[in-house]
């Protein structure tokens, strides 16, 4: 098997794919995307990913054997359940209660926790400062909403589905960084315990670990702010 090509960010959405690829056993290839430096806005790669936002996968074994780029994390992660077979459910309902969830991060949790981590974390901290009550409380609050609907959905279970599937390997990069999103889990058991139970699996630790040394807060540093929020330099 040729190994699929990853362009990649030690990011939450960079590291669904990593999970992903580690608990297929797909080999991959890693091709690193400084998003702090601009990388995403290259042109060989918006050939690949137009809408300039990493990750990305080339699979030189795409359909009928021949090469396929792929951009957004959540279509990478259903286009490696049809390659593989795995984690995308094991029955007809089962398969519709994965895509529910993996819809759920993708419109919701995601958007919602990184909004959170810019007005909490990377706003205060531009020149001038950015501030905001309003924008600070209206994300923090919609992602503590959102944990407290996956703490009750996990309720009785071990993992968003059911059983383990790409819902799991979507949402666990995002809620594992609840600390950023200023949340308090004390209400939360059974999202604490999933928590747990995500980063017991070896894959998991191995994908998250990926590139790991290369991620950075990018407080302070204008060039990447101005290659990640569009600010002048």
């Amino acid at each position: 098997m040729k190994p699929i090509e990853l362009y990649y960010w030690p990011t939450p959405n960079g590291w669904k794919i990593t999970i992903a690829l580690e608990e297929m056993g797909l080999p991959y290839n890693l091709k690193l995307v400084d998003i702090g430096a601009g990388d995403q806005f290259k042109p060989n790669f918006l050939k690949i990913a137009p809408n300039n936002r990493m990750p990305a996968i080339i699979d030189p074994e795409g359909p009928d054997g021949e090469p396929i780029a792929i951009f957004e994390s959540g279509a990478i992660l259903q286009y490696l359940v049809r390659k593989t077979g795995k984690f995308g459910g094991t029955s007809e309902r089962n398969r519709i209660e994965v895509d529910q969830w993996l819809m759920w991060q993708m419109g919701g949790l995601g958007p919602m926790a990184g909004q959170a981590h810019h007005f909490l974390k990377y706003a205060p901290a531009m020149e001038p400062p950015h501030d905001l009550p309003y924008a600070k409380d209206r994300y923090r609050n919609e992602t503590a909403r959102l944990y407290g609907v996956l703490n009750r959905r996990l309720e009785g279970r071990d993992y968003v589905a059911g059983e383990f599937s790409i819902a799991d390997i979507a949402i666990w990069p995002w809620a594992s960084l609840w600390e950023g999103q200023h949340q308090d889990l004390t209400e939360l058991p059974h999202m604490v315990a999933w928590l747990d139970r995500m980063y017991d699996r070896p894959a998991v630790k191995a994908g998250r670990a990926v590139a790991q040394e290369k991620r950075g807060t990018f407080q302070g540093n204008k060039k990447a702010q101005s290659a990640l929020f569009g600010l002048k330099p």
